[in-house]
């Protein structure tokens, strides 16, 4: 019984996820398992906790892992964590927007401490090059190939102008033009204009297929129009370029890439047996 539900409270939350991810919802649920661990300590509200550091104020996706936790709640009570929903529910919008079904461990249990101090020790910055954040990965025992197979998660959803502004600066007439001499300029002209009135206005991460799970994206890595610093820095390095080259030239093979990287992303910092616990709320420890 707990099983069927788990499957339906899964999908109802993965399906809300797809519906949603101009709100950056599924990189906000990829976030929430990653470096900081797959205990789901981001979901815990309250003063100086994960979810107040500036780093994950634009995360979005809590109202719908709270609503399948809810459901879950209501006919299998202190059963399934947060973590497992989390897990489950980023699997399955990969799913819902054209990726193939992963295979996931279950069983995980939920961190009883949530810190914002944690957060920028486990976090990649859009300002790290690649060896920065290699060391970052390889800290957690994941390796280049899974930097760039991870990286293409970004497939999926937009991010606000802000994030990217240090690819720009202004020259000697107040124009924008991008630091990099290597992003499109075609692409660069477009960015500029949508984020000339406002740097809360949105821009896909992936051009012209953000609403799929595919790998148009090592493509456009490839052309120059990355939008991020930390995807452009992928193909400016030997080893992450080949990387890339080989996911945008067969869509197979980045998804064989990515079943192995995600399974690996969401065995970090688990939680089991005595450790943690199981949360009522996602949002709250246990008598919190």
């Amino acid at each position: 019984m707990c099983s069927r539900n788990l499957a339906i409270a899964a999908n109802h939350a993965s399906e809300n996820l797809h519906a949603s991810t101009n709100e950056k919802s599924f990189q906000g649920c990829n976030l929430l398992i990653s470096f900081q661990g797959c205990d789901a300590p981001v979901l815990i509200q309250g003063n100086d906790s994960e979810r107040t550091d500036p780093a994950n104020l634009s995360l979005g996706g809590f109202n719908v892992i709270d609503e399948a936790k809810r459901l879950l709640e209501a006919v299998c009570p202190a059963t399934v964590s947060s973590s497992d929903i989390v897990v489950l529910a980023a699997r399955d919008a990969v799913t819902l927007t054209g990726g193939q079904s992963v295979p996931v461990s279950l069983g995980r249990r939920d961190s009883l401490v949530s810190l914002a101090s944690n957060v920028r020790r486990s976090i990649i910055d859009t300002g790290f090059s690649v060896d920065a954040m290699a060391a970052s990965f390889a800290s957690k025992g994941l390796t280049m190939d899974d930097l760039v197979t991870l990286s293409g998660g970004l497939t999926i959803g937009s991010a606000h102008c802000g994030t990217f502004r240090e690819r720009f600066r202004p020259d000697a007439n107040g124009s924008m033009v991008p630091v990099d001499g290597t992003m499109n300029t075609d692409y660069a002209t477009e960015l500029a204009r949508t984020c000339a009135a406002s740097e809360s206005a949105t821009v896909d991460c992936d051009e012209g297929s953000a609403a799929t799970f595919d790998n148009p994206y090592f493509g456009n890595l490839l052309d120059g129009r990355a939008l991020l610093r930390t995807d452009a820095v992928l193909v400016q390095n030997p080893t992450t370029r080949a990387t890339v080259a080989a996911c945008a030239q067969s869509q197979e093979s980045f998804f064989r890439s990515w079943a192995s990287s995600f399974a690996r992303l969401t065995s970090l910092g688990v939680k089991t047996g005595s450790d943690g616990e199981i949360r009522r709320l996602c949002s709250s420890v246990n008598g919190g």
